[in-house]
């Protein structure tokens, strides 16, 4: 059956992966905001946090890029009409995947004192990333489990179980979080970073609950591992592989900004937690259109249909402009209240207004880089992904950040570097898919 490539086929998938995109850094955005106000050492606080939620952004995104290879063979299987054939290869990759996060958990858990002084904390600040870490650690393989979950409904062209779960569990998390950092009267005692955590933690097993069953219950992929090995295995992790090189790229990128923010000092730390956070609170947001694209380029590239798939790209990235045209008069607006939210210290706020604008600016950029990061997943074209990764990477951002350190323009050289790391990563895969699908058109 044709895959119809119009506004409402593209918003079936791409508004509830949106409101799902949204709820996933909403789990690092509340714990940012409460955490920043907690009466006792709020500033300490939300630098561990900061600290210790990148590290653990950077293990999800590393491990969890078998979510974007599941969804793409899948989506793939399904355009050719041969879904039936490629059944038993979601469960070994997730039990594969799960391993590799045991290994990781047991690898970090008894060294984690090294891991943050490595990140340059120190003092209270690090006795809060290991006790922060310490139960944050334990929702990593639940969390991997969702993304997989959430990868095979992605590729049967499905976002809207991925959006229940990840609401839910959003929600949550922002219910225990109130409850448990601040407290209840006579109910409930103050647990301040402690409780971030475990309001994080039991938000993550929630929704690996609802995953698990949301499986079984709503498609015919089963969870048994069955042998032998699903031809398919091969390039599965193949295409992780990729996305596991890519991944550790972007993120010595965003390790090394965290790393550079800490060293200029607390408040400069604090001020690129809360500015970190906003990038990718509106790069999830635009994460929709990225997820559709992923899906129906996928479905499409098995069709061969590259005229469907050449005016998909021009649709998704016309609306994802608008996506980022909205974001960008709502940074705007709420200029200094934001900033409010996530912290009442003084220089923390003036460090952060200082470069919110950068933030704002480079959203349409960051919008056409998202948006074909999915088309160019859901194509199977792991392989240059993680090619523009390193060169934006090693040729773009690191000689930029520490060329605008060596002039000390402190955290306005670090993310005027994050500006020209996502110019490259926008330029390049426009300039490919171009030069690959515009001889393949057929004249209708």
């Amino acid at each position: 059956m044709k895959t119809e490539v119009n506004l409402k086929t593209i918003n079936k998938l791409a508004l509830p992966a949106t409101i799902a995109g949204i709820a996933e850094p909403v789990l690092s955005i509340t714990d940012t905001a409460v955490v920043g106000n907690i009466p006792v050492d709020g500033l300490e606080s939300l630098a561990a946090v900061g600290i210790v939620g990148s590290f653990l952004s950077m293990l999800i995104w590393i491990l969890g890029q078998t979510r974007s290879a599941i969804s793409t063979i899948i989506s793939q299987y399904l355009g050719a009409g041969r879904l039936k054939a490629v059944t038993t290869l979601p469960a070994q990759a997730i039990y594969f995947n799960i391993l590799l996060s045991l290994i990781v958990l047991f690898g970090t858990i008894f060294v984690m004192d090294d891991i943050f002084m490595l990140l340059n904390a120190s003092g209270k600040i690090l006795e809060y990333c290991v006790d922060y870490y310490a139960i944050r650690v334990w929702g990593f393989p639940l969390t991997l489990f969702t993304f997989a979950v959430m990868g095979i409904f992605r590729g049967l062209q499905n976002t809207f179980w991925p959006m229940v779960i990840a609401t839910t569990g959003a929600l949550l998390n922002i219910l225990l979080d109130f409850a448990l950092v601040y407290g209840i009267d006579d109910f409930i005692p103050a647990m301040y970073l402690e409780g971030a955590a475990w309001a994080s933690l039991i938000s993550q097993a929630v929704m690996a609950i609802m995953a698990f069953v949301l499986l079984i219950r709503k498609t015919n992929i089963p969870l048994k591992l069955r042998f032998p090995i699903h031809p398919e295995m091969g390039r599965l992790i193949r295409m992780s592989l990729d996305l596991f090189v890519r991944t550790v790229a972007l993120n010595v990128a965003l390790i090394l900004a965290v790393r550079e923010s800490t060293a200029l000092g607390d408040h400069y730390i604090g001020a690129h937690t809360i500015a970190i956070n906003l990038w990718l609170f509106a790069a999830f947001f635009i994460d929709g259109y990225s997820a559709a694209g992923n899906s129906m380029a996928g479905k499409l590239i098995g069709a061969k249909d590259y005229n469907g798939l050449w005016s998909l790209a021009k649709q998704i990235v016309r609306y994802g402009l608008l996506v980022s045209l909205l974001l960008m008069i709502a940074g705007l607006l709420l200029y200094r209240p934001l900033g409010t939210l996530f912290s009442n210290e003084a220089l923390v706020l003036q460090t952060f207004y200082s470069i919110f604008f950068i933030v704002i600016l480079a959203q349409p950029m960051n919008t056409i880089a998202f948006v074909f990061d999915g088309i160019f997943k859901g194509l199977g074209e792991m392989k240059y992904l993680r090619n523009v990764l390193l060169v934006a990477t090693f040729l773009g951002f690191v000689p930029v950040l520490y060329l605008t350190l060596y002039f000390e323009l402190g955290l306005h050289g670090i993310w005027i570097a994050l500006t020209v790391w996502m110019a490259i990563r926008s330029a390049a895969p426009v300039w490919k898919f171009r030069r690959k699908f515009r001889p393949l058109l057929q004249k209708v």
